[in-house]
This record gives structure tokens, sequence and C-alpha cells, in this order.
């Protein structure tokens, strides 16, 4: 799925990961575009971790790689539980919550809502 600014295009190696992660997402069910949405999402974010990219989000390029989160989040900001006690907390740093290194899940959750 190459781009059109030559910066921007994919290579052989991008290609071959987001036809693999297409394939998989389709093989368990997702439809095919939604399964082509999470496979260029996987492979854009990659690039931008590597600076590969001309923009990037801040969470692509601050936040823990994939294989590093097991699976935290799954494609989804917000959960049954909500964001994990780690991402409330990197949001209260960012910020300048003070006393957030005591504060438990909840207090979290209640000092973002007040900051």
């Amino acid at each position: 799925m190459p781009r059109r600014n030559p910066r921007d295009q994919w290579s052989k190696k991008e290609e071959r990961q987001y036809e693999s992660i297409r394939d998989q997402s389709i093989e368990r069910g997702t439809s095919r575009e939604r399964a082509e949405e999470i496979a260029a999402r996987t492979v854009n974010k990659q690039r931008a971790q590597a600076g590969e990219s001309r923009r990037a989000s801040e969470t692509s390029t601050e936040d823990r790689s994939a294989y590093k989160r097991g699976g935290r989040r799954s494609g989804k900001r917000t959960g049954p539980q909500g964001r994990t006690k780690e991402q409330l907390y990197e949001d209260a740093k960012r910020k300048g919550v003070t006393g957030r290194s005591k504060m438990n899940k909840d207090e979290l959750e209640r000092a973002l809502r007040r900051a």
C-alpha cells in the first residue's frame, strides 16, 4: 500500500507485514475494512517509532511498543475498565498533577478530571 510521497512509501518488508497482519485479522473474523485499518495503523506506528514518517502522533513515538504492552488496550484507548494505571499516571505527569506517585487508579482518574 504505497503512499504518494517517496518518503511515505512502505518498503517491501512493510508491505509483507501489512498483508500478513491483514490476512491474520480476516482469519480471526474481522471485517476486511477493519483488518486493513488495523494492519495500516500497525505498520505506520512502527514507521513513526523508527523515525521514518513525516508526521507522527505523540502516542506513536512516546508510547511503549505493542509487544512490550502485552496486549493492553488492544486497539482501544478505553476498555471495560478504562485506561490502565500506567496510562493515567503518564497523563497526570504531563498535566503536572502533584502527589501522583502515591495515588491509586481511582484517585488518578479523579485528579485528571479536576486538572
